[in-house]
């Protein structure tokens, strides 16, 4: 499910510039960069929730907050980042991910995560992937709606 879910992702932004990446709809929405940065981030916090069992840091809460909330402070500092820094970032989030995983058995999957006992494993990476779609959704409704953009141009 993750691999299948960030291939359509990628998909999704294939090609885009800066200035697409950077674009707002309107001003309540986020942006095509912005959601990229959210679904790495989410990723990132569920690898330490569930692969360091612990919450997130001060640090890393402080580090990750804006991409995790998006709003008006994502859609005021999330901006500036190519396409190439994006996918990067999110090649390297997904492999550290895919490794992890690999390392681990399915007995593991139905332990509960200490940071959220009320959840097990299992249901955090369903909903890793599950908030890629919802956003990858949004980042293809987006983009076919960009300035300048054919009409139809939905990958």
């Amino acid at each position: 499910m993750l691999t299948y879910a960030r291939s359509t992702t990628l998909a999704a932004v294939e090609g885009l510039t800066l200035a697409e990446l950077d674009h707002l709809h309107d001003a309540a929405s986020n942006s095509i960069g912005a959601l990229l940065a959210h679904i790495a981030v989410v990723e990132r916090a569920y690898q330490v929730m569930t692969f360091e069992d612990r919450p997130l840091s001060a640090a890393e809460n402080a580090q990750w907050s804006t991409a995790l909330s998006l709003g008006d402070e994502g859609r005021r500092a999330l901006r500036g980042r190519s396409l190439d820094d994006y996918l990067d970032e999110l090649r390297s989030v997904r492999h550290s991910t895919l490794e992890s995983l690999s390392a681990r058995d399915d007995a593991w999957l139905e332990r509960s995560v200490s940071p959220a006992p009320r959840l097990n494993v299992h249901w955090a990476w369903f909903h890793v992937a599950e908030d890629e779609i919802n956003h990858r959704g949004q980042i293809r409704w987006l983009r076919a709606r960009l300035p300048g953009r054919p009409v139809g141009d939905r990958p």
